[in-house]
């Protein structure tokens, strides 16, 4: 197997700050990429369409994630067990892997397109949504659901590319979808004046894209993750491997998307205003949270190649520097959202109760991104050893048991939003406390047998 192609990049030599840094600043700008192009979708529905479909668009964010986390944990399994086997030198593993992923896919975003148009409406009605937003939040929904298998098929192709260290293919893509879709809202919604519908459709339509681009270069690369649609099955051994890691964390997003739900129908409890003001921030808050998750996608696969060479001590140390670049960069952009706190939401609105709920939101949960950091950087670690149920247990308990104790037994206290909002960092504290016990008394570094696994013969 080749790995000094520009297509594939192993990670277990080198130094390895600089291997990490290399490997998550693509991902980085690809996930800022993505939520600008997320972001402006809210911009222009906020400006040339109104509050109720800028409410409409962002309460939708918690169901779409529900929907589709569990094909998450799909990517997360598969790209696991791709840089472990890649690690070990076994491009038959590889190749097994990745046409089982992409069986995988298939089936799920299949299933999902279908499920998520069927239950939209349900939900919605179940989430408490305000009549004045249902009937918009109900048509984003539904076309943006119709074309859930790009996405789905799009996760699972950029799990493979970052396991095999080409996170820069990923970055390209993204960059095109977004373009596409800025291009398709600006003439749908701002020209054609096509409403919530346009913006869905633009969306649906980059996603489509970058689902496109990302399958012909699996098909025609010449690396050991080359794709053939003749191969593409389910193989048993490898399809339990990747279950095995993969659903772990298929559930703990799943469950917690069931929390942020939850949490969302609480939103939904202070009327229409409010929901477009917290939508609108979370727009915002993902600058903060996706570069988290791509430090985190970055160590697992870090530590998943070099624990599949054996090389246990950079897996300690890739930790370590993880963590301090997390922290770092969520003190900064935290700091910078805060002071321009003002300016940032008027570009959503120009509504001054939607914006003062988003500004109140900003007080809340900027200070503590550092948490989020930490918790997901040691998530992230641990599960690139394939050991993926201590860190779901710990971010079920945090990001969702908690939160929905918090949401039943505390939040009735509050007669304001704020008792929404200070939910979020305590939970994050809670869920680092735990991570870092388990980090410290778990015994999650040494296993008994990887290189039987993971090695070429």
């Amino acid at each position: 197997m080749s790995t000094n192609s520009s297509s594939t990049h192993l990670m277990t030599e080198g130094n390895i700050l600089k291997e990490i840094l290399l490997f998550s600043v693509p991902l980085i700008l690809g996930n800022l990429l993505q939520q600008f192009y997320n972001t402006f979708d809210s911009i222009i529905v906020g400006k040339f369409v109104g509050a109720n479909a800028l409410a409409a668009v962002g309460s939708s964010g918690s169901m779409i994630f529900l929907i589709i986390s569990f094909a998450q944990g799909a990517a997360v399994g598969a790209g696991v067990i791709v840089s472990q086997y890649l690690g070990g030198q076994n491009r038959n593993g590889v190749q097994k892997t990745v046409h089982t992923s992409i069986a995988i896919a298939l089936f799920l975003g299949v299933v999902m397109s279908i499920l998520g148009v069927l239950v939209s409406r349900p939900l919605l009605l179940w989430m408490d949504t305000p009549k004045e937003v249902l009937p918009e939040s109900i048509v984003y929904l539904k076309i943006y659901f119709a074309g859930t298998i790009f996405t789905v098929l799009y996760n699972m192709v950029s799990g493979i590319l970052n396991a095999v260290g080409n996170s820069k293919r990923s970055l390209i893509y993204l960059a095109i979808a977004s373009i596409t879709n800025i291009i398709l809202d600006i003439v749908l919604v701002a020209l054609l004046r096509m409403g919530i519908a346009g913006a869905a459709i633009a969306t649906v339509f980059s996603q489509f894209i970058s689902c496109v681009f990302s399958m012909r270069f699996l098909l025609k690369t010449n690396e050991s993750y080359q794709v053939s649609l003749k191969k593409i099955r389910f193989h048993k051994m490898v399809c339990i491997r990747i279950i095995k890691v993969g659903l772990p964390a298929g559930i703990q997003n799943t469950v917690i998307a069931i929390s942020n739900v939850l949490v969302q129908a609480s939103v939904n409890g202070f009327g229409a205003t409010s929901m477009a003001g917290f939508g609108a921030y979370l727009k915002v808050d993902g600058f903060n949270i996706l570069p988290v998750m791509s430090i985190s996608m970055a160590v697992t696969t870090f530590t998943g190649q070099n624990f599949g060479a054996g090389k246990l001590d950079r897996v300690k140390k890739g930790m370590n520097k993880t963590l301090w670049i997390g922290i770092i960069y969520t003190i900064v952009t935290g700091a910078l959202i805060l002071l321009f706190a003002d300016p940032i939401m008027r570009l959503f609105t120009d509504d001054p109760g939607v914006v003062v709920y988003g500004k109140q939101a900003m007080h809340y949960f900027c200070p503590f991104y550092w948490l989020l950091s930490i918790l997901h950087g040691l998530a992230g670690t641990i599960r690139g050893t394939g050991k993926s149920i201590p860190p779901m247990a710990v971010l079920l308990i945090s990001l969702c048991l908690f939160r929905i104790f918090w949401i039943q037994l505390i939040l009735p206290h509050y007669t304001t939003i704020d008792g929404i909002f200070v939910l979020y960092p305590i939970s994050w504290a809670v869920g680092v406390v735990l991570m870092i016990l388990y980090t410290i008394f778990g015994h999650w570094l040494y296993p008994t047998s990887h290189k039987d696994k993971f090695h070429q013969g």
